[in-house]
């Protein structure tokens, strides 16, 4: 199985779309989930990558979805590590994947 190309988003969704707009910024580009998205969706709706394995540059989604395994840590533009599984979108978050340095 081979994995989508980083620009195409991992996750699709397919309910509850009428919730409100809830724009950030995704690698410095212009973003929008939904009211109520953990930052692990939200940036999965949008891309093929959470971030990069700071150890062996390859591309991480999260794993567990319940905060105990550690592999969905995120930055935000100004350094701060989020767990992107539990922790809610906030309108202005500026998130970094490391994708640009694919």
């Amino acid at each position: 199985m081979s994995l989508p190309p980083l620009h195409q988003p991992l996750l699709h969704r397919v309910a509850e779309t009428g919730r409100a707009a809830v724009p950030f910024t995704l690698d410095g580009e212009p973003a929008s989930a939904l009211a109520g998205d953990t930052v692990l969706t939200a940036v999965l709706t949008q891309a093929a990558q959470l971030r990069r394995n700071e150890f062996s540059g390859a591309p991480r989604a999260g794993f567990c979805m319940m905060g105990a395994c550690q592999d969905c840590w995120i930055a935000t533009e100004q350094g701060e590590r989020l767990r992107a599984c539990s922790t809610f979108i906030a309108p202005g978050m500026a998130l970094v994947t490391g994708r640009s340095g694919a």
